[in-house]
C-alpha cells in the first residue's frame, strides 16, 4: 500500500509535467491548425479540421534546406568539440596536481555566471577582429558561432564532466597500469567508458543551446544570409502589420524534432548522467 506522502509526490509531479507539457501541446495545436482558427476568439482545441497550410509555408521559404543544414552543422561540431575539450580537461584537472589548479576551477565556476547578453557586443567586435586573422572564424561565417558556443559551453560541460572523472577510483588506474596499460590506453579503453553517461548529459545540453541558440546568431550573422540557421529563418514569419503564428508554430514543432531524435537515442543514459552530475 502506497504511503499518503508517495500519492501526493506523485500527483504533484503529474500536474507539473502537465504545466511543463502544455507549451508544447499548444504549439503543436497552433501548428494544425487552419489560418483562420489561430487567431480565432474562441478557439477550438479539439474540434477543428487539422491542416499542413503552415507547415508548407515553412518549408517552402527559401533556403530552408539550407539553414537546417546550416544548424545540424553548427550543433553537431560544437558538441564534438566540446565533449572532446571537456573530457580532456576534467580529465586533467581530477588527476593531476598542478599549481592555479584551484584557481582555474573557480575561473570555470565565474565563467558560468557572466550574462550572455553582456558579452554580446564586446564578443561581435571581437569576431570581428578574428576575421581578419581567420576569416572562416569572423563574421558571417558559422565558424563564428562555433567558437561562441564553445566559448560559453565549455566551462559547464568541464565542471560537469569533472564530477564523473572524480567518481571513478584511483585503484582502478593503478591496477591498469600494473597490466601493463599506457595513460593513454587507460583514459581512451577504460575511463572514457565509464564516464560515458556524463558525455550523454552534456551532449543532450550543449546539442540544444547551440540548437535553437537565437541571439548570437542574429548578432554575428549579418549579410550573409546562406549562413543563417533556423532560428533565423523563422524569424520571416514575424511581420510588421501581423505575425504569421501558425507558420512560427509550424517552424518551432519542426526545429523540436531533431531536438526529440537525439534525445530518444541517448535516453537511457541521459537519466543516470545526470544524476551523476548532482551526486558528484
Amino acid at each position: 500500500m502506497k504511503r499518503p506522502g508517495r500519492t501526493v509526490a506523485e500527483i504533484v509531479t503529474v500536474l507539473i509535467a502537465l504545466v511543463v507539457a502544455f507549451p508544447l501541446y499548444w504549439m503543436v495545436l497552433s501548428a494544425l491548425k487552419p489560418a483562420s482558427e489561430v487567431l480565432s476568439t474562441s478557439p477550438r482545441p479539439w474540434t477543428f479540421a487539422p491542416s499542413l497550410e503552415s507547415f508548407t509555408k515553412v518549408l517552402t521559404v527559401e533556403n530552408f534546406g539550407r539553414y537546417f543544414l546550416n544548424s545540424v552543422v553548427v550543433a553537431l561540431v560544437v558538441v564534438t568539440v566540446a565533449l572532446l575539450c571537456s573530457f580532456l580537461a576534467a580529465t586533467a584537472l581530477t588527476r593531476f596536481r598542478f599549481k592555479g589548479r584551484t584557481t582555474l576551477l573557480v575561473m570555470l565556476l565565474v565563467a558560468q555566471l557572466v550574462p550572455v547578453e553582456a558579452l554580446t557586443v564586446p564578443l561581435f567586435f571581437l569576431m570581428r577582429q578574428v576575421g581578419d586573422v581567420a576569416p572562416a572564424f569572423g563574421l558571417n561565417h558559422l565558424g563564428s558561432l562555433m567558437l561562441v558556443h564553445l566559448a560559453f559551453g565549455l566551462p559547464f560541460a568541464i565542471w560537469m564532466l569533472r564530477g564523473f572523472v572524480a567518481a571513478v577510483p584511483v585503484e582502478l588506474e593503478e591496477a591498469a597500469t600494473l597490466d601493463g596499460a599506457s595513460r593513454f590506453r587507460f583514459t581512451w579503453q577504460v575511463l572514457f567508458p565509464l564516464v560515458a553517461p556524463g558525455l550523454v548529459a552534456t551532449s543532450v545540453l550543449s546539442f540544444i543551446h547551440a540548437w535553437n541558440d537565437f541571439l548570437f546568431a542574429k548578432t554575428f550573422i549579418i549579410s550573409a544570409e546562406e549562413n543563417q540557421t533556423l532560428p533565423l529563418a523563422i524569424l520571416t514569419f514575424f511581420k510588421p502589420d501581423q505575425n504569421d503564428w501558425g507558420a512560427i508554430m509550424a517552424g518551432s514543432t519542426l526545429m523540436t524534432i531533431p531536438v526529440l531524435i537525439f534525445f530518444i537515442f541517448v535516453q537511457r543514459r541521459l537519466v543516470s548522467g545526470l544524476a551523476g552530475a548532482v551526486k558528484g
